[in-house]
């Protein structure tokens, strides 16, 4: 159901007192920035809490993908505030490459929200989004990883495969960052490999590394798209290892299902699309500034608990 959200005028002076923009429109504007292309799976639910809080509070969002492109997001910002939307919602996946128009975009009165991706610092280092919704990539790192110390009974010396999309993307930096401080405590090594995004190309790659490491005794995948190859990879590599990471889908939910997934985090993208909107509704009509919020918390999925989540896969979780 579509409620038209008017600020009165009392609702107008208090945002001015509050420091913030407030905007009388029925359909405040918010351009939602995916930084991968179109169709890729994980996203799914995130597009459905945005689109969901967007109806519910009668928002004009228009969703648009940079293609993992630095100079086309930050295309995409500057054309935003050209257009003087109200607000944008932007995956800062990168420390140095979206600093100066997110705070072009601020300065310009429109208030940015990051989501899914942050900068590593986050607000500390020079960029000026207001806050970030989505996972804390070190805490969850660790988490996973001690979880797979015990599961592949790792000992000094024995090596970790570590496969992410994007090296050197912030999400992949501070999920190894978060795995190898857990490693590092029982003298484990680790290996990160790029793998790109698309899942052809990830599962050779995760073929080829696999075939030239025998000596591998655990798989921490720290994106969705290795996680879904995972276990074909392994299949077609003629390896048996235990795999657990990051991110859920029917391929990963599947792969616990049947025993060779023993466990992953789940960061909620749902929640991280549908926050992002409401957010920057509030602060747009009413002045109420953003909060970060951590989607990821401790959401580890396993045998115990995939069910109800694999219920729900590609549109809540």
């Amino acid at each position: 159901m579509k409620r038209s959200l008017k600020a009165t005028a009392a609702s107008l002076a208090f945002a001015g007192l509050m420091g913030g923009v407030a905007h009388a429109a029925d359909n405040p504007r918010v351009t939602m920035i995916i930084y991968t292309s179109p169709g890729v799976n994980f996203f799914d639910p995130l597009l459905k809490g945005a689109d969901d809080a967007a109806k519910q509070l009668n928002v004009d969002l228009d969703i648009q993908y940079a293609n993992n492109d630095q100079a086309t997001e930050n295309n995409i910002i500057q054309t935003a505030i050209a257009n003087k939307v109200d607000g944008i919602a932007a995956i800062i996946w990168d420390d140095n490459a979206f600093n100066k128009s997110v705070c072009d975009a601020t300065a310009a009165g429109i208030p940015v929200v990051a989501f899914n991706i942050d900068h590593s610092q986050g607000a500390k280092a020079g960029n000026c989004r207001l806050a970030f919704i989505g996972q804390d990539f070190p805490a969850t790192g660790y988490l996973i990883a001690k979880r797979m110390i015990e599961a592949a009974h790792l000992k000094p010396g024995d090596l970790v495969f570590t496969p992410v999309e994007f090296p050197d993307a912030v999400y992949a930096t501070k999920r190894h960052e978060g795995v190898q401080k857990a490693l590092d405590e029982v003298g484990v090594k680790s290996e990160m490999i790029g793998t790109g995004g698309d899942l052809p190309q990830v599962l050779t790659k995760e073929v080829q590394y696999l075939i030239g490491h025998p000596e591998v005794k655990a798989v921490i995948g720290l994106g969705a798209q290795p996680m879904i190859e995972i276990v074909p990879a392994m299949k077609q590599a003629g390896v048996k290892v235990p795999v657990g990471g990051f991110d859920l889908s029917k391929e990963i939910l599947q792969g616990i299902e049947d025993g060779d997934i023993t466990a992953t985090v789940d960061q909620q993208p749902y929640s991280q699309g549908y926050y992002a909107v409401v957010q920057l509704a509030q602060k747009i009509r009413y002045g109420l500034y953003p909060s970060d919020m951590n989607t990821g918390g401790n959401g580890m999925v396993d045998k115990t608990n995939y069910k109800f989540a694999a219920t729900l896969a590609g549109q809540y979780r």
